[in-house]
């Protein structure tokens, strides 16, 4: 097994889309429907089940075709790649009557090849076979921590079969029409369907629709975990349509989530058109988190010009045309401030004779890999903790989770920073602070019953005996995840 240890290790998974053995037509696309399916189903505060992005940016690389499905040997060098720690692998077929499901997990670490888990029935329950494949190789990665097959089928959330076939089948649209055509006809069938609302509005915004792109993307609810994407790209679709006030809004949610550049960039980019100062801060921010960046330099000395530090801008634009030697603009710019340096040092005024370049916004959102970046430096300090005293252990988790809590930071949406030993903290002060970190958030119920029974060994009860009724369906998503440990 992958994993054995009670205290699971965190990984990252890779799933490639799986091969169709089928001769029926018309189901090719399902192949693409495993990793998109997987991905919501595996994901825990301990895996981290690498996006499709990801996996098409590798085979780009590879110079793989996006609809190939590449021999073993080369997913095991894109796997390499990636820095994936397992590897999905699987097969389907239809006979007419039953459709089968077969994976099988690569463990890149150990380099062996896991045994295949297999489910099957009728191809209208598609989905629901797809939730018990999850559930075998979840079972097969994380022995020590699951809930019953039962309550994770129970608890898997509930799509449409048309409306998730419009949807895979509009991620492998060719075309921006087809895409339109596809996401909307997903959420007509069904309105709740919030990964497929995230895309329409994607594609409106790629296709310059950004009034339709703000209306589709402020539908996705504060508690989705698809929104911190939608407001990065409802922040760049109001941007373009002028609204700075919507654009600083959107972008300061997700800032208050997630520490990403674009996101301090594009916060930058908004505020210089009425509050310099904090401007420059944010793009002061961006370019000291990734230096090697030379548009978050060349904002930085843009901004600084405006400003009147002509010497810092300078050293700002240097840096950038380092970076980037045939950059026009920082190249305009940095002469004309040459130019009035040659006769006066120091600060002053921006002359009005110089065309001031506009600041650069970026349109990419990488949440991807600052949370795969995230998990491997959980993983070292989880590693370095594991012989700790265990208190120790458990108050440096609580410690953390009352850290992401002061940043704002959504439990739901950012609970793989949050290790499952939160979750089953034994002693009673743990246990009094937990409840109190829970009763501060919105997601939570404001009040928490007393625990109701102890643990078999005398110490208190697990945290899912000292929460309502009432978030039965909050606890159910943890579940599924695999976050809920027992005592």
């Amino acid at each position: 097994m992958v994993a054995q240890t009670s205290t699971a290790q965190a990984e990252t998974v890779l799933v490639i889309p799986f091969e169709n053995q089928s001769k029926a037509p018309g189901i090719e696309w399902i192949g693409e429907s495993f990793p998109e399916l997987l991905e919501e189903r595996l994901s825990s505060p301990t895996l981290f089940v690498m996006p499709r992005e990801d996996r098409l940016r590798a085979y780009d690389r590879a110079n793989i075709p996006a609809e190939v499905h590449p021999s073993r040997a080369t997913i095991y060098r894109i796997a390499e790649q990636l820095d994936a720690d397992c590897v999905v692998l699987g097969r389907y077929n239809f006979d007419g009557r039953t459709f089968t499901a077969a994976a099988q997990l690569l463990d890149m670490r150990n380099q062996k090849l896991l045994p295949e888990v297999s489910e099957s029935g009728p191809l209208t329950g598609l989905i629901d076979i797809q939730a018990a494949l999850a559930w075998d190789l979840l079972h097969m990665l994380r022995p020590q921590s699951m809930t019953t097959r039962q309550a994770y089928l129970a608890g898997a959330a509930s799509v449409r079969l048309d409306a998730f076939e419009n949807y895979v089948r509009g991620i492998i649209a060719p075309t921006a029409d087809e895409q339109l055509r596809r996401f909307g006809e997903a959420v007509r069938l069904s309105p709740d369907y919030f990964d497929a609302v995230l895309q329409l509005g994607k594609v409106c915004y790629r296709q310059a629709q950004y009034q339709q792109a703000v209306s589709w993307l402020s539908h996705i609810p504060p508690d989705n975990p698809n929104n911190q994407e939608a407001n990065f790209y409802l922040g760049l679709a109001a941007y373009y349509q002028g609204d700075m006030a919507q654009a600083e809004k959107a972008f300061r949610t997700v800032e208050s989530r997630l520490p990403l550049n674009e996101v301090y960039n594009n916060l930058g980019v908004v505020l210089s058109h009425h509050d310099r100062k904090n401007a420059a801060e944010y793009f002061a921010r961006a370019s000291e988190a990734d230096p090697d960046d030379p548009d978050y330099c060349f904002n930085l000395g843009v901004e600084l010009y405006q400003m009147g530090d002509l010497s810092g801008a300078a050293r700002q634009l240097h840096q950038a045309l380092t970076l980037r030697p045939d950059d026009p603009e920082a190249k305009s710019l940095s002469d004309a401030i040459a130019a009035r340096t040659g006769t006066r040092t120091g600060t002053g005024a921006a002359s009005v004779n110089v065309k001031v370049p506009i600041e650069r916004i970026r349109a990419n959102y990488d949440e991807s890999s600052f949370r795969q970046l995230a998990l491997k430096i959980d993983a070292a300090a989880e590693q370095r903790l594991a012989k700790s005293d265990p208190r120790r252990h458990a108050q440096f988790h609580a410690d953390r989770g009352h850290e992401l809590l002061g940043k704002g930071s959504f439990l739901k949406r950012n609970v793989s920073f949050v290790k499952p030993s939160l979750w089953t903290l034994r002693t009673r002060p743990r246990m009094q602070g937990w409840q109190a970190f829970l009763k501060q958030r919105t997601m939570w119920p404001a009040r928490a019953r007393k625990p109701s029974r102890p643990c078999s060994n005398g110490s208190p009860p697990n945290l899912c005996w000292c929460l309502p009724a009432s978030i039965s369906k909050r606890t159910m998503w943890l579940k599924r995840r695999g976050i809920w440990m027992k005592p």
